[in-house]
């Protein structure tokens, strides 16, 4: 009995999941391949193995001839009864072959071809399992470090990798710890295997751990209907309801943030804004950015700038631009941020621009569509009745003399209608 190469079986079985019946395959075509560069007879060479007790067969099968005419299909009569005492002329004969004659050659050929039948069982294996859990969470032992960053985490029967990219920036491991990830690919290898590979940095990671800790979620009543994170920083997520009687954001934080919390410590306190979903994207940046007040916004085609006051601008703007960036991510839409101060300046200027232009409809009877016929009429009685008027007065002197005018937002109407 070979109990070597029982233990073996047993180990891929058992560890790999690898049935006996592939391994014992891959050994036979293995050995066979390094028979045939051996022995002369390369058609007729056979193998095979024992299953309960890994005994290895090796030989090839020739007929029993009076005259030998072709050695690699023929045996004498002669030689055939010292090997089989009762044989007969016509009868084939099975010639066992020692494995050690093979030589260095045949057993690395051997060897290779064990290797690379094994690795092919073992990613059929792992696609099996692993493939069909792509987006879940599973959790595995921190095994090593290679490649710099890079982890080899042990699931069992498989060990998957965690490259660099897919932790976040400041997140601290160490060799032995249990690690939850979320399963995002499993992908051939060049030689011929599978890997299966992890990230804790993609959003969904965190979709998915809200959707262990929110039943809501799983049970389609709360949606997750979009989420953008800056690994290691801060993740926003937009949820909805399907129940009007049930608050998404309510029932994603939690009872005193009982279920935000859980995920906020799983991702090593990283910031995690819920934010009511809109499909109406001006509605989504207002609910994003609640409760700072906005002092206009301006949508032009897939653009949006935004006007705040000075002091929370470095609030939406965030660490090196990170808030800023993830609210555009969010809306899928570019958004420009600027302070008030600089937004008045700039009107100021513009309207004092325009003031100097030589267009007659500026001297016209005054007409600004999208301002209310009240403050239009009182513009008129302060004397303000044409656009130029409106253009020369200084701000202040406006907003004294005609009661309720935002100079802003005229401002906006007019350079918009001018344009």
């Amino acid at each position: 009995m070979n109990k070597d190469l029982l233990a073996i079986f047993e180990y891929l079985e058992r560890e790999k999941g690898i049935k006996r019946e592939l391994v014992i395959k891959a050994i036979e075509d293995s050995i066979r391949a390094a028979a045939k560069k051996t022995v002369s007879s390369k058609e007729n060479v056979d193998v095979s193995i024992d299953p309960k007790t890994a005994e290895i067969d090796v030989y090839v099968t020739k007929t029993i001839v009076d005259v030998v005419e072709d050695s690699e299909e023929e045996i004498s009569i002669e030689e055939a009864k010292k090997l089989l005492p009762n044989c007969e002329v016509g009868q084939r004969i099975e010639i066992d072959i020692p494995p050690s004659e093979f030589g260095r050659i045949a057993a690395q050929t051997a060897r290779q071809i064990i290797s690379q039948k094994l690795k092919v069982a073992e990613r059929d294996v792992i696609y099996e399992e692993y493939r069909h859990r792509i987006g879940e969470i599973i959790s595995g032992t921190i095994k090593k470090s290679i490649r710099g960053r890079t982890l080899v985490v042990d699931l069992g029967k498989v060990e998957a990798f965690l490259p660099e990219k897919n932790i976040p920036r400041g997140e601290k491991t160490h060799i032995g710890e249990r690690i939850q990830a979320l399963l995002y690919e499993v992908h051939d290898t060049d030689i011929g295997g599978a890997e299966v590979i992890l990230t804790r940095a993609h959003p969904e990671f965190v979709a998915a751990l809200f959707t262990q800790e929110v039943p809501e979620l799983a049970d389609d009543i709360v949606k997750i209907e979009k989420i953008v994170r800056e690994p290691g920083y801060r993740t926003k997520m937009a949820v909805s309801s399907t129940d009007p009687k049930i608050d998404p954001v309510g029932t994603c934080v939690g009872v005193r943030g009982t279920r935000i919390k859980n995920v906020i410590r799983e991702i090593n306190n990283e910031k995690i804004d819920v934010i009511p979903y809109s499909s109406n994207k001006i509605t989504l940046l207002e609910n994003a950015l609640s409760p700072i007040e906005l002092q206009r916004i301006i949508q032009k085609e897939d653009k949006i700038r935004v006007i705040i006051n000075d002091e929370d601008y470095p609030i939406i703007i965030g660490k090196k631009g990170m808030n800023a960036r993830l609210l555009g991510k969010l809306l899928d839409t570019e958004i420009e941020f600027q302070k008030l101060s600089e937004f008045e300046k700039l009107t100021i200027v513009q309207m004092a621009e325009l003031s100097e232009s030589d267009n007659t409809k500026l001297d016209e009877p005054l007409k600004i569509e999208g301002l209310s016929s009240l403050l239009v009429d009182g513009l008129i009685s302060a004397g303000y009745d044409t656009i130029r008027k409106i253009l020369q007065a200084k701000p202040d002197e406006l907003i004294t003399k005609v009661p309720g005018i935002n100079y802003l937002d005229l401002a906006g109407k007019i350079l918009e209608q001018i344009k």
